[in-house]
């Protein structure tokens, strides 16, 4: 690595030394600065090309330099006949002033050293691009190394050298006398150029229409640097020391065969004795083999040809080969066009300025950046042609490197965007914004490309709004987000405000709703959401571009809209807007659907966020009970220690034991419990008794009801049933002397252990009522005697008042059993006729006390739960209506299933039990 660089170093120290000991001294440098080495050309390849810039005006120039250390090998009198030689070339071509010649910007300056002159800026010499690298530096340029000529670079490059012979020719009538690749220049945007008028020969009579030369006899004994190159002199100008203007479209025809076969003429030639080789040439163009011309272009082949005959006459001229059909190709004829347009007038430029976009595709990328796009950028200070210009420009900036762009294109725009007129330069800038902000540096697009920008959403005209709306969400995401934020959304907005154009305020709002996705949600929510309710029109259309931002801000992931937004502004603004009465049915529903969904999730986000916040407070509220727990449970072993501790003390007679513990210790519970408010407190002990309510509680279990067992002895219901009516009536009579407390309230439930078995039964007007099997007397009996006494009649019921008063009271409680059987749930009811014995025929009609009590029992086939109830409702609704005993209703319903009885059996049954009565009661 380290020997790499110093041989680096010594090649740019020789370099170095070499530019300066060549051009030290020399006048040109005092106008212009020489810069590095990049080629060689003119006579024997002895001028050495620098790039250079001139002092004053940094215009680019080539400073060609001939080194006089080439020629210190030759005599004095050889030196100056070469110094001589290199003067008059460079004259000549000083006088000359041509497009197809090389341009003299400075003419020649001799100094002790060197020679030097300056020029149009060069890329090299054709001898250069087809590998002749003599007096090149070390190494090779890379630009002149890879240097490839394309076909149309070539076909132009003729054209151009056959017009410049044609200007000679015809025009100056003068022979070059020594075209080669040496003296042929490509300059820095690819033309090719001829110098070299070293050896030119001009006419003897330039008065009359017939042009006569006269050359000079080949001295073999000179410097090469005094001839010609002989591989492209034509014969006669050696075999019979004659030359005409066809002598140089001979050596046209050389360099066209070099140009197609890597640089090799047709011929070698043998410099010492090149009469002899001459001699043997001229025998073999007169009998020229097809191979030589196999690299040859075929439609170029024939005209190559004749103008390598040995014949003069033969050969074509200048004139005649520029017309000739291998030139006219698209390529060349545009690049030449491009050459003249100088000369055109704006209507035919425009013409072609229009065509040009169709031709660049088959031009390639070196010849339209460096030979087209000078051409079109020279154009810009002509406005009137600039629209037309300006889509070739950026079409080829398409096809550029940014690096490439920045360099050669971006200087000759940048004057272009402040430009305000023509208004169609604006238009084509806004179509090609993306490709701008792609390739321009960030610091042109905010001085030069944004302002264009905000000037076309300012402008007067209505189509340029339209443009520059309907373009921005194109090129949206390469708009750095603060130009965005504080320059073109509120230029939008102003747009939408003030326009009274409807199509500029809705594609304002559209503009809006497709940049919100580069917006941040904050700035959504407080400059763009309010900016809606400010828009003053109520159009179909702006109204669903307003409800187009809503709907893409709410449904959009990196967005969406908070509910406390939705509920306050959004849904309010939506609802007032979705009933005005320009919408129709579709538009309406549309509406009604954004607003549906913000209601949904307005809905589910404050569902959610009161969910969490219960859940929270019943989890604080956990932890303060357990807490409170924590605290009693300390509490109550700390007064447990501090009864242990009294009671030792006590049991040994002194107090002061642990006292300070013990005063520590009832501390602690005093200060937990003023620490609670009486609210706290009240809700603790509500908690806690529940939650010990809750834990004795015995679990429920499903319990299946028995069915009773059949009785298979039958009782003499009629005699316990008034039995049991006396013992009631007794009761009722002396209730204001009994001693048993009365019962305030029906129990919940019956246990056997309690109360015996409770049957539920209902008495038809109020709800089912439980009561005892036993002890009905004394847990049932009202506290009033006036109940009974005040609501049964003598026509409902039989009076007991005599037979409570005249019977001594029973020593034992009245056998209540025969209710059992009545009372059961879900067992079958045997009715007292069928109990009773079967009376004979022809007994007599029932008596009316048979008659409220009825024929059947009602089927109780479902059990009856008797509901707590307290002491007054029992007296407002147990009175002889109320008891389901004194309630005839109960025994007149019919029963569902009980068989039909024929009247015969009845009247027997009723003569039965009214011969029982009687004996009953006398």
């Amino acid at each position: 690595m380290e020997s790499m660089l110093n041989k680096l170093k010594s090649t740019v120290t020789k370099v170095t030394a070499d530019v300066t000991s060549a051009v030290m001294g020399n006048p040109v440098t005092r106008e212009f600065e020489v810069g590095r080495h990049i080629a060689s050309g003119g006579p024997g390849m002895s001028w050495r090309i620098y790039n250079g810039t001139k002092k004053s005006t940094k215009q680019e120039v080539a400073v060609f330099v001939f080194d006089k250390k080439i020629i210190e090998k030759y005599q004095k009198f050889e030196k100056d006949q070469i110094i001589d030689s290199l003067k008059k070339g460079v004259q000549q071509l000083t006088r000359l002033r041509h497009p197809r010649l090389l341009t003299v910007q400075h003419p020649l300056e001799e100094s002790r050293d060197c020679l030097a002159f300056c020029t149009e800026p060069v890329l090299a010499s054709l001898a250069n691009v087809l590998g002749q690298w003599d007096y090149l530096p070390t190494p090779v340029p890379t630009e002149i190394k890879s240097y490839k000529l394309y076909d149309v670079e070539i076909k132009y490059g003729l054209l151009q050298i056959s017009e410049g012979l044609s200007f000679l020719h015809t025009g100056v009538k003068m022979v070059h006398g020594n075209l080669c690749p040496e003296n042929i220049i490509i300059n820095k945007s690819g033309s090719w150029k001829i110098m070299g008028f070293d050896f030119s020969i001009s006419s003897s009579n330039p008065s009359e229409a017939e042009a006569k030369y006269v050359c000079k006899e080949w001295d073999p004994n000179l410097s090469p640097l005094c001839l010609p190159n002989p591989e492209y002199v034509a014969p006669e100008y050696i075999l019979s020391v004659s030359c005409d203007s066809a002598s140089d479209m001979y050596s046209l025809g050389v360099i066209v065969h070099a140009v197609f076969n890597e640089g090799r003429p047709v011929f070698k030639i043998n410099k010492q004795d090149i009469f002899k080789s001459f001699s043997r040439q001229l025998d073999q163009l007169s009998r020229l083999s097809p191979a030589v011309l196999n690299q040859i272009p075929e439609d170029v082949r024939e005209h190559v040809k004749m103008l390598l005959n040995v014949t003069a006459n033969v050969r074509p001229d200048a004139d005649q080969m520029t017309k000739i059909p291998f030139f006219d190709d698209v390529g060349a004829m545009t690049l030449q066009y491009l050459d003249s347009l100088f000369q055109r007038d704006n209507l035919q430029k425009s013409q072609f300025y229009k065509g040009l976009p169709k031709v660049l595709p088959k031009l390639p990328k070196r010849v339209v950046v460096y030979r087209v796009l000078p051409a079109l950028t020279s154009e810009f200070v002509n406005p009137d042609m600039v629209p037309f210009i300006l889509p070739n420009v950026l079409l080829i900036a398409e096809e550029c490197t940014k690096e490439e762009y920045v360099r050669l294109i971006l200087p000759d725009l940048t004057p272009v965007f402040k430009q305000h007129e023509p208004v169609q330069i604006l238009l084509i800038f806004l179509q090609k914004m993306d490709l701008l902000l792609t390739k321009t540096p960030a610091e042109e697009i905010k001085n030069c490309v944004l302002p264009m920008v905000y000037r076309a959403l300012e402008a007067p005209s209505i189509q340029i709004q339209e443009l520059c709306l309907n373009i921005i969400p194109t090129f949206a995401n390469l708009i750095d987000y603060p130009s965005m934020k504080n320059s073109l959304i509120p230029r939008v907005k102003s747009a939408c405000l003030q326009t009274s154009s409807l199509a500029v305020r809705v594609n304002s709002l559209v503009c809006l709703g497709k940049i919100l996705e580069y917006l941040d949600k904050w700035f959504v929510i407080d400059e763009i959401l309010p900016f809606l309710q400010l828009i003053p029109s109520r159009e179909p259309a702006v109204l669903m571009g307003i409800l187009g931002i809503y709907k893409c801000t709410f449904t959009h992931k990196k967005l969406g809209i908070p509910k406390e937004h939705i509920a306050s502004k959004s849904l309010p603004h939506l609802i007032s807007l979705s009933i005005d009465n320009n919408l129709n049915l579709n538009q309406f529903n549309s509406f009604m659907a954004v607003i549906k969904d913000m209601l949904g999730k307005m809905e589910i986000e404050h569902k959610t966020k009161l969910e969490q916040l219960h859940v929270m407070q019943e989890q604080q509220r956990s932890l303060n009970i357990s807490s409170q727990m924590n605290q009693s449970t300390e509490s109550n072993s700390a007064s447990n220690t501090t009864n242990q501790v009294r009671e030792i003390d006590d049991l040994f007679g002194g107090n002061s034991v642990n006292g300070r513990e013990m005063n520590s210790s009832k501390n602690i519970p005093q200060s937990s419990r003023v620490s609670l408010t009486l609210e706290e407190k009240q809700r603790l002990a509500k908690e806690q008794e529940q939650a010990s309510k809750l834990r004795n509680q015995q679990p429920l279990h499903p319990q299946s009801v028995k069915p009773a067992t059949t009785i298979t002895q039958t009782k003499d219901l009629t005699s316990s049933l008034l039995s049991s009516m006396t013992t009631l009536g007794q009761l009722s009579l002396s209730s204001t002397s009994t001693t048993t407390p009365t019962s305030t309230a029906f129990p919940l439930t019956a246990t056997k252990s309690g109360m015996g078995n409770m049957e539920p039964m209902s008495n038809g007007l109020t709800a089912p009522i439980g009561f005892p099997s036993a002890g009905l007397g004394r847990g049932m009996c009202p506290a009033t005697p006036a109940i009974y006494g005040g609501m049964a009649t003598t026509t409902s019921t039989p009076n007991f008042s005599a037979l409570s008063q005249n019977q001594p009271q029973p020593a034992k409680a009245p056998d209540m059993s025969a209710l059992d059987s009545l009372f059961v749930p879900n067992k079958p009811k045997v009715s007292m006729n069928q109990m009773a014995p079967r009376p004979t025929l022809g007994t007599t009609t029932p008596s009316p006390w048979m008659n409220q009590f009825g024929i059947s029992h009602p089927s109780q086939t479902a059990p009856m739960q008797a509901p707590a109830m307290g002491m007054a409702s029992v007296q407002s609704g147990f009175g002889v209506q109320a008891n389901p005993f004194f309630n005839p209703h109960n025994f007149v319903q019919p029963a569902v299933n009980a068989p039909a009885m024929s009247t015969t059996g009845m009247l027997k049954q009723s003569a039965s039990v009214n011969n029982d009565l009687k004996d009953l009661f006398g």
